[in-house]
């Protein structure tokens, strides 16, 4: 039978070590977004929506430059004025605990609070 090749399977069902989700890497990339971003941002409830939306974009930006293969990231930001109060974020996941993971990061003010995290889910 000329002109068929039989190749080897190229399908990749678990990432490589090099290309799994490193909390360590990604957390740093976050503190990185929010201290050049918010370190001398007041709190200002009109603006904080896009205020938020423009981290979350710029995190999801500097995480996909790491080069994450084949991970789907989803990113939430969290923007509250710093009143002295607490606050509670909670998130659930369906995912496999050997390729997923997650990482998060706080950013505080005089002014301000943000909570930023990033999910990392592989895409099989």
């Amino acid at each position: 039978m000329e002109g068929t090749e039989t190749g080897a399977n190229t399908y990749l069902i678990r990432p490589n070590y090099q290309h799994k989700f490193k909390a360590g890497v990604a957390k740093e990339c976050i503190r990185t977004v929010l201290r050049d971003s918010l370190i001398n941002v007041t709190y200002d409830p009109e603006q904080s929506p896009a205020l938020s939306k423009q981290l979350a974009d710029k995190i999801k930006d500097k995480l996909k430059e790491v080069g994450f293969e084949r991970y789907k990231l989803v990113v939430q930001v969290v923007l509250g004025e710093q009143r002295g109060e607490g606050v509670k974020m909670a998130a659930r996941c369906f995912w496999d605990a050997d390729t997923d993971s997650y990482v998060q990061d706080i950013f505080m003010n005089e002014s301000l609070f943000c909570v930023a995290v990033a999910f990392g889910s592989y895409y099989y």
